[in-house]
């Protein structure tokens, strides 16, 4: 029997995180399960009648399934997996009969291939003959073109979209893709500032092909390969395979996926463990990235044959037959080869590697390299790799600035996989504590046409490319002295000897690069809390690239575990903290002494940067978000000292940001503060006084609560009628100097409150009296707050003392108060009631009488249950989320005996459904599975299946951060 895979490896596997995380919600669905040799089987319920029936060839892997998923492998096949990997499947004598009518089936297929019918080959020589003819006149017409384009001047050329689409037709015609796909790129390189010199260099290189093709029978059988390649003759699977088996542990280092015009593209770097042999396996797939799963994830190795594509520097391959059932990870990547005395992944050596292949095809555009303990360095000239003699490679910027790669290292050295270009390194990848981390910039469009560094030998012969050959001869003296001496043996046309010449000078500019130097900064400070666990991070990668709402819930579980993310995560972290006010600080806290290391170099990032709490000099001279936040630490540690400090500087301190430091009060707010907020009723700023009003009024025991305490036994009275005593107000007249000091009169810019039109400000003035009130004095004065709320009143007055009293008892923090104005403004007043400001008053009461009033609403009454549910606490209590349940089901019901009524379908009620997917206990994921069950209605059924699968997959992030 094969050895059971491992978790990790099975999540490789996965084509996306999500049907990843649907496989584990299927754990406990499976029946008649068993592996016999290599075939594994079993049988999932879905929601229809009949169970899936899943089948996996553990010796491709391939995988069959009779759901109706196109991702391959599904969930099933996942979900099967990872509980063949627990344990979970017994072993079996023999494979079940619908497992085994597949695998014959496959058997067979792959025999059929393995010894393919003969065929006659008639016609097979006279088709390759025709074409070779059709490209050969193609490049004659391509290569009139190229020298005239040089001869006319390319200043006087026509460099418009149109004109080298053209001339690409004419290609694809000619069954030359290769050149036409180079030509079509060109509209690019016209963009560029350096436009005539990356325009003649593509010119020589398409000219140098040309040319190798009017001799490709002359040549090598290597670079015979390689120029029809670049060309763009195929070669087929077959011819690959018919090549020498190269058998090595091959590393599996990187991969990188790109796409244009609907194809996309999938490339991956190998490396032989005992060859040191590069391999680059290409696969293309049109309308979507859905590759073979035959290439294990990266920071895998497998014993495995693998066969090279012709070429003069083999580079691109196919898989051939495996030697192991399982990849195996590896922490290492071996830098001395068998056989050979020298160290790989140097500089000197990457550089000589890339030369050797240049050498051997002149056409590349890239070679992978490797560098070990290197450190990527951020400089005023731009970014390089350093290593720690001082010699360093210029990083390729054209596609994005490497900062994941600068958060990965912090300084310190790390491994680096990449591609050399013209531009410089192009980062891939990099191995890191043993990891192997993804550190491309760009997932996208690729860039095949690179501006390079320039070449001051070839300036001269640019200059007679723009005017043209036809005006003025170039002079090729100026030329690097090896290239100026092959120079002179190019006879012929002069456009011709000048693209001759710069592509020999691009080769050997290209071939010669030394290393520079550049000089490292200091390191990142070590962070010594514990790692946020490798699920959890991979986890939160995607609540933050979706903006989950169940980021709330992530992060105040890690909170007070006090994680550091991986160093591989910080750049992603500070990009979402700078998107994500919300998140900011918890994101700043996972980043940690790297974050904050990082964040100092990047000119986007540098506002996130929080000085040390214990640095005194930030209150001094900090910037105003730093002040705060110093400021909000030192009040949550000591609210004495905090006061003190902001005390000091009050008379100094001036702007909007003002407003902002007085508000840190609020944390831990007491009377010891009073006297400060007695000062900042003074303040010129309006929002200023404002604020200390509202922070004052919070304080029952003030002297500011005592003045309106006040203002309101002297504004209000029962009146003169004997019988029945109503709630009347004067009201004042004329505000006087004390009542404006204490914002009783600031203008708010609007007033729900009118009289014969025009706003009525004596009932404003009421309102802002009682909400500052102590609710102590209307007990004194009218009873308990279930009879205040009922005393009659004068017309007009209830509304002014309803929304007073709400807003004393919410900054009172007064339950008893909050229950009875609930009652009151839910009752008779609802139509008119502030449902925010009733929402806050139900999130006040003690949650047994939130559960009792909502749970006494039927299902008519969904939209106020969904409005009030916002006020619960998280998560909801369990018989709350049993209640919603028993609601929603109803509505199922009812949806079932109404088909087609508009109210009753599951669309109506999605917010309610994600809002429960957010915040009702995870327990009852297997009650919401059964109700789903139990629908006869399959939208119904489908909503309640994607409730059950956001409470398991949330089930497994609580699990995740353990």
């Amino acid at each position: 029997m094969t050895t059971a895979w491992t978790a990790d490896y099975v999540g490789s596997l996965a084509p996306d995180a999500a049907a990843l995380t649907a496989a584990r919600t299927l754990r406990g669905k499976w029946s008649g399960t068993g592996i016999h040799d290599t075939a594994l089987w079993g049988l999932c319920q879905g929601s229809g009648s009949r169970p899936y029936q899943t089948i996996v060839d553990l010796s491709g892997p391939a995988y069959k399934c009779t759901c109706p998923s196109r991702k391959f492998p599904c969930k099933h096949a996942l979900s099967l997996l990872l509980s063949w990997s627990a344990g979970d499947v017994p072993a079996a004598d023999t494979a079940a009969d619908f497992a085994a009518d597949w695998l014959a089936g496959r058997a067979a297929r792959a025999e059929k291939q393995a010894a393919p019918e003969a065929k006659p080959a008639r016609g097979a020589g006279a088709a390759a003959d025709q074409r070779r003819v059709r490209v050969t006149a193609g490049l004659a017409d391509l290569d009139i073109w190229l020298t005239d384009q040089v001869r006319t001047g390319l200043a006087q050329s026509d460099r418009s979209i149109r004109a080298f689409e053209t001339v690409a037709a004419r290609m694809v015609d000619a069954q030359a893709p290769g050149i036409a796909a180079t030509l079509r790129q060109l509209p690019l390189a016209t963009t560029h500032s350096e436009w005539p010199r990356l325009l003649l260099r593509e010119y020589a290189r398409l000219h140098l092909l040309t040319a190798a093709h009017a001799r490709l029978d002359a040549l090598s059988p290597g670079l015979r390969a390689s120029v029809r390649t670049h060309i763009g003759y195929p070669t087929p699977a077959d011819t690959v395979r018919a090549e020498p088996a190269v058998r090595d542990r091959w590393l599996v280092l990187g991969i990188r996926i790109t796409t244009e015009d609907g194809l996309y593209t999938r490339r991956v770097w190998l490396r032989g463990r005992a060859s040191g042999r590069w391999a680059l396996l290409v696969d293309h797939h049109y309308g979507s990235p859905a590759f073979p799963n035959d290439t294990p994830a990266p920071g895998f190795q497998v014993d495995a044959n693998l066969y090279f594509y012709p070429s003069a520097a083999p580079l691109r391959a196919l898989w051939g037959d495996r030697h192991e059932d399982i990849p195996e990870p590896f922490t290492t990547i071996p830098l001395h080869m068998a056989g050979s005395p020298d160290r790989n992944g140097t500089i000197a050596a990457a550089l000589a590697e890339q030369a050797r292949a240049l050498g051997a095809d002149p056409f590349l555009r890239s070679w992978p390299v490797l560098l070990a303990e290197v450190v990527p360095v951020r400089g005023e000239k731009g970014w390089y790799i350093a290593e720690s003699g001082g010699d360093a490679l210029p990083v390729s910027t054209a596609e994005g600035e490497p900062w994941r790669l600068l958060g990965l290292s912090g300084g310190h050295p790390v491994t680096v996989i990449g591609e050399w270009t013209v531009d410089g390194l192009v980062p891939v990848a990099a191995l890191a504590a043993g990891t192997m981390v993804d550190v491309g910039v760009a997932q996208g469009n690729p860039m095949p046409i690179r501006g390079g560094v320039e070449d001051t030998a070839s300036a001269e012969l640019v200059s007679a490319a723009l005017v043209g050959t036809a005006r003025r001869q170039a002079d090729l003296s100026g030329l690097a002295s090896p290239v100026a001496a092959a120079t002179t043996a190019l006879t012929g046309d002069r456009a011709a000897v000048l693209l001759e010449s710069i592509a020999l000078q691009d080769c050997f500019a290209r071939g010669g690069v030394s290393a520079t130097s550049a000089e490292r900064s200091a390191a990142a400070a070590d962070d010594e809390r514990r790692l946020l666990p490798v699920a959890a991070g991979a986890r939160l990668t995607h609540l933050l690239a979706d903006n989950s709402p169940f980021l709330d819930e992530w992060f105040a579980l890690a909170g007070p575990r006090d994680f550091r993310a991986p160093d591989g995560m910080v750049s992603g972290l500070l990009d979402r903290a700078k998107a994500l006010a919300s998140h900011r600080e918890p994101l700043l806290r996972l980043a940690g002494a790297r974050g904050r290391w990082l964040a100092a170099q990047h000119p986007g990032w540098k506002s996130l940067v929080r000085a040390a709490a214990e640095d005194e000099s930030v209150w001094s001279h900090g910037r105003a978000a730093e002040r705060r936040s110093w400021l909000s630490q030192l009040r949550q540690r000591d609210a004495a000292a905090a006061r003190a400090a902001l005390a000091a500087s009050w008379g100094t301190e001036s702007g909007p940001g003002k407003a902002e430091l007085l508000a840190v009060l609020a944390d831990g707010l007491s009377l010891d503060d009073e006297a400060l907020l007695e000062t900042a009723l003074d303040d010129r700023r309006a929002e200023v006084r404002r604020l200390a009003a509202d922070l004052l009024g919070r304080l029952p025991d003030s002297a500011f609560a005592r003045r309106m305490a006040g203002r309101a036994a002297a504004w209000l009275s029962f009146g003169s009628r004997p019988v029945r005593p109503q709630l009347v107000t004067t009201g004042p007249g004329v505000l006087d100097e004390a009542a404006r000091r204490d914002g009783v009169g600031d203008s708010f810019g609007y007033t729900a409150y009118r009289a014969d039109g025009a706003p009525d400000l004596s009932t404003e003035w009421l309102h802002r009296v009682v909400a500052a009130t102590p609710l102590r004095h209307w007990e004194r004065l009218l009873g308990p707050a279930a009879e205040a709320v009922r005393v009659p009143m004068a017309e007009g007055m209830r509304g002014p003392m309803i929304a007073g009293w709400s807003d004393a008892a919410l900054a009172q923090r007064n339950p008893e108060w909050a229950r009875a104005l609930f009652g009151a403004v839910s009752g008779a007043d609802a139509r008119d009631a502030d449902t925010d400001k009733l929402r806050e008053l139900f999130a006040l009461q003690p949650e047994a009488d939130q559960v009792r009033y909502l749970r006494g609403l039927d299902s008519s009454w969904l939209a106020e249950i969904e409005s009030m549910l916002r006020a619960m606490p998280h998560p909801w209590p369990g018989p709350m989320a049993e209640h919603v349940l028993r609601l929603l089901t109803e509505r199922a019901q009812l949806c079932a005996d109404r088909p087609g009524a508009p109210s009753l379908v599951p669309g109506s009620y999605r917010t309610l459904f994600r809002a429960a997917s957010a915040h009702f206990p995870v327990a009852v994921a297997g009650m919401v599975s059964g109700i789903a069950r139990r629908c006869a209605d399959p939208y119904w059924e489908q909503a309640f299946d994607q409730l059950a699968h956001d409470l398991i997959d949330r089930k497994t992030m609580l699990e995740e951060l353990q």
